[in-house]
């Protein structure tokens, strides 16, 4: 069973005001994966920037990414962003993420099965709905870009769900969200008795 994993999968504020936690939720459970913990949080402004590292070299990192959609056209970034220094951008673009998580409620989950942490990213596709596979949840779900996130005025991109990228972040994730609070539910799928699988 060494490949039986568990990961932190979260619908954002987005996600919930869409209406789309049930058809969100379903894509999970039609991989097999089970749902072991489930938790409506409303995230403290504190809790928004302790999700991310908040570093220099993220937020610069941040803002080199945003740059680099605009295709060297620096002139538009200085009128949309008011800058074209990575850093500025990055820390404008951190205080508008943490804008977003605390704008709205949000599901905290917990999945467990066979390469959970594989699947739910797999599941979730790529950040940018433009980049991510149709029959991912933001390659259905999604509209946003960075683009129009800064032109709409929210800057931050709406990617309705978070999903760990590892099981050591899965872990982190876990803990910094749920805390002492998660208590995992021990249950058999009814679906995975056929297969002698049982975690």
């Amino acid at each position: 069973m060494d490949n039986v994993q568990q990961t932190y999968f979260m619908i954002k504020p987005d996600g919930i005001k869409r209406s789309l936690t049930g058809r969100i939720l379903a894509r999970l459970e039609q991989s097999g994966l089970k749902l072991i913990y489930a938790r409506m949080i409303w995230a403290t402004a504190e809790q928004a920037k302790g999700n991310y590292p908040g570093t220099e070299e993220w937020l610069i990192g941040m803002g080199e990414k945003t740059r680099n959609g605009y295709d060297g056209n620096d002139t538009l970034l200085k009128k949309e962003m008011g800058t074209t220094d990575p850093l500025e951008i990055g820390t404008k673009i951190y205080e508008q993420l943490v804008e977003y998580l605390i704008s709205g409620p949000m599901l905290a989950t917990v999945w467990q099965g066979n390469h959970a942490v594989e699947i739910a990213r797999k599941l979730t596709g790529a950040t940018r709905p433009q980049e991510a596979d149709l029959g991912s949840i933001r390659g259905d779900f999604g509209f946003d870009s960075p683009q129009l996130a800064v032109r709409s005025g929210r800057i931050a991109m709406q990617t309705l769900v978070h999903v760990s990228d590892s099981e050591e972040e899965a872990e982190r994730e876990i803990a910094y969200w749920l805390g002492d609070k998660f208590t995992p539910m021990k249950y058999e799928r009814t679906d995975h008795l056929g297969y002698g699988v049982t975690y």
